[in-house]
């Protein structure tokens, strides 16, 4: 949370940082490097994990771009929409999200590797998991008529790694009722007040 890593409320800290937003992510030396995307290409960058033919890299970049895109109808639905305003997004988004979940079926299909580029998965990958993963918080069977995204899903899950955190991670429970994150089986709302 964002006064564990500050040590100051939200409201003290959104004026000092970049963007005034969150994710950050704090390298050694201190610097702040902000929004999902640009952290995202830094940890592929010192993972090794960049693509060096610039035709598939820019392919790479366009899926992380369209994965990105359902985090404004997703992320704040999830976390911090309630009651019949919960349900209004929710119903109102499903016939996109689906025409977006397609688009990405389609696009991994037409890829001979278990990911979107090849059988690495990096950046696109791990975008488009967070999302995939967060709409079944949104409804646990709007990924049903897609078994190719289920294959991805569960690809990402199997990555050792991947799966020590998953099982580790804060539980987001009561969506839509009351978003809270349960840690260290305490629960707490999301949102931006310390608990």
């Amino acid at each position: 949370m964002s006064w564990d890593h500050f040590d100051e409320e939200w409201s003290n800290v959104k004026p000092k940082i970049p963007f005034q937003q969150l994710p950050i992510l704090e390298v050694e030396d201190g610097t702040q490097i902000c929004q999902s995307v640009a952290i995202l290409k830094y940890i592929e960058n010192v993972g090794g994990l960049t693509i060096n033919d610039p035709v598939k890299a820019a392919e790479a970049m366009g899926v992380l771009q369209s994965a990105q895109e359902l985090f404004a109808p997703l992320n704040p639905t999830v976390n911090f929409a309630i009651g019949q305003n919960f349900c209004n997004k929710r119903d109102n988004m499903r016939a996109n999200l689906k025409s977006r979940f397609s688009d990405l079926a389609r696009y991994l299909d037409n890829h001979k590797g278990r990911y979107f580029i090849d059988d690495t998965p990096r950046a696109a990958e791990f975008a488009c998991f967070h999302h995939l993963d967060l709409s079944r918080k949104l409804d646990p069977e709007l990924l049903n008529e897609f078994p190719r995204l289920i294959k991805l899903v569960k690809d990402i899950e199997n990555i050792e790694a991947v799966s020590k955190y998953l099982k580790n991670r804060p539980k987001l429970v009561d969506v839509g009722i009351q978003p809270k994150l349960i840690i260290n089986g305490r629960a707490h709302p999301t949102g931006v007040n310390k608990t």
